[in-house]
């Protein structure tokens, strides 16, 4: 069997239809996103695709064991932060098969370029999980200029040795991943790239934007514009470009399983429309994102699935275009969607549940309908007449609430329980800006 390379691209902090193939509206200065436009009229996109949870580290250990987030401790994080360095419990442990792991294990050169998030050295690392090579930051959000994580201490990395680089974050990332494929693309073996951008999350700091000075915090509550943060955007799709480019020279895109999404919905300057809510949200505008995939010698240019997904499912996915199993330790809840890419109709139930700590939020999506709990209030709507989760059917829909919300609680009883001490971490709330 001939093995696709992989590419595997997560922007952070992206809403549903901040890209242009999502009815996305032009910037000042623009197509915001040209190239991922273009990749969708060459390749699939998806519409009912959502991430594993609406918060950044909790999609990540999904993305990378293809297996409920909330088997690991480490996912209990809302998100995990940069008080959790030296911790040797939040993190991904390195003993857990994961997505690069297994690839690897079968041939596959693997590299981690951009955001890790999953634990700090010397307990975890992208180099104690599968990943060959790595740049990038290993917390969460860092300065596009300093490089610094919100405690101020610089976290920009070769490996596990600290890196200190000049130059627009965004840009290094595409820089060190169109070298490594260049030079890697000389073996014969398949590749495995995660690309893994910061952009668009705060700071909002263009490529331009050298000489500003974020006040306060990392969070930068008071800064920021819409105008900026599509720039972001644009710098992101530019490097996408290159990779894209890079992959043609080297050639090796006809034959490489290409897919964007994001870790999450989008952040304050992002558009979510039509949905409701954004990141830390289980309303659809916390967890439905953007997913594009495009594989030449696999899927036909221009399809759309209204296939329902989850991050983990393309993390399957990825291993059965590979031809590796799991391990048998961990089966995988992912569900692998080689299907829906040879035939975009070709879809197929898929349950999909989350949890959170944050607000004692609860969702469960079946076919058209929608369990949501948050807040105490239990909420049932038709996903399909009501995409903005405005018509509360719950009321007049009692049997079909209850047995959404038996459901629920059918798959939480085969996940572990939420531990007491994980933390949420709020960046902001009402006091600095107004609540949706």
């Amino acid at each position: 069997m001939r093995r696709p390379n992989i590419v595997f691209i997560v922007a952070d902090d992206l809403g549903y239809a901040d890209l242009g193939c999502y009815g996305g509206r032009d910037a000042g200065f623009g197509k915001v996103s040209p190239v991922l436009d273009a990749m969708a009229a060459r390749g699939l996109r998806f519409t009912q695709g959502y991430a594993n949870s609406p918060v950044c580290s909790p999609t990540r250990f999904a993305l990378m064991t293809a297996r409920w987030q909330y088997r690991l401790r480490g996912a209990a994080e809302e998100p995990i932060n940069s008080r959790s360095r030296g911790s040797a419990t939040l993190g991904l442990p390195p003993e857990h098969p994961t997505l690069p792991s297994l690839l690897r294990e079968a041939g596959y050169r693997t590299a981690l370029i951009g955001k890790w998030h999953l634990g700090y050295p010397p307990h975890f690392g992208p180099l104690r999980s599968g990943y060959e090579s790595f740049f990038g930051p290993m917390s969460g959000g860092v300065d596009y200029f300093t490089h610094a994580d919100s405690s101020g201490t610089h976290d920009l990395w070769v490996g596990e040795e600290r890196q200190v680089e000049e130059g627009y974050l965004t840009d290094l990332i595409t820089e060190r991943a169109v070298d490594w494929i260049a030079r890697t693309a000389q073996d014969e073996a398949p590749l495995f790239l995660s690309l893994h951008y910061t952009a668009p999350h705060w700071p909002w700091e263009t490529r331009d934007d050298r000489a500003l000075k974020v006040e306060g915090s990392l969070f930068h509550l008071a800064g920021g514009n819409v105008e900026t943060y599509r720039r972001m955007i644009h710098h992101m799709d530019e490097g996408i470009g290159s990779v894209l480019q890079a992959l043609q020279q080297a050639g090796r895109l006809d034959d490489t399983l290409v897919v964007f999404t994001s870790d999450n919905g989008g952040e304050r300057f992002s558009d979510n429309w039509p949905l409701v809510g954004g990141k830390m949200d289980l309303t659809e505008g916390g967890i439905r994102v953007p997913y594009i995939a495009q594989w030449p010698r696999v899927i036909a240019p221009g399809g759309v699935s209204s296939q329902h997904c989850l991050t983990m499912d393309w993390s399957a996915t990825m291993l059965a275009a590979a031809g590796v199993a799991a391990h048998a330790d961990w089966p995988l809840d992912g569900v692998s969607l080689l299907p829906v890419l040879r035939d975009p109709a070709a879809t197929f139930a898929r349950p999909m549940g989350w949890r959170m700590k944050h607000r004692e939020q609860r969702a469960w999506r079946d076919g058209r309908w929608k369990y949501l709990r948050v807040d105490g209030h239990d909420y049932l709507f038709d996903i399909e007449a009501d995409e903005r989760e405005r018509a509360n059917r719950g009321p007049y829909e009692g049997e079909r609430l209850e047995r959404m919300r038996q459901a629920w609680e059918d798959w939480q009883a085969t996940l572990p329980a939420l531990p007491a001490d994980a933390t949420v971490s709020l960046g902001y709330g009402a006091k600095d800006m107004p609540q949706r």
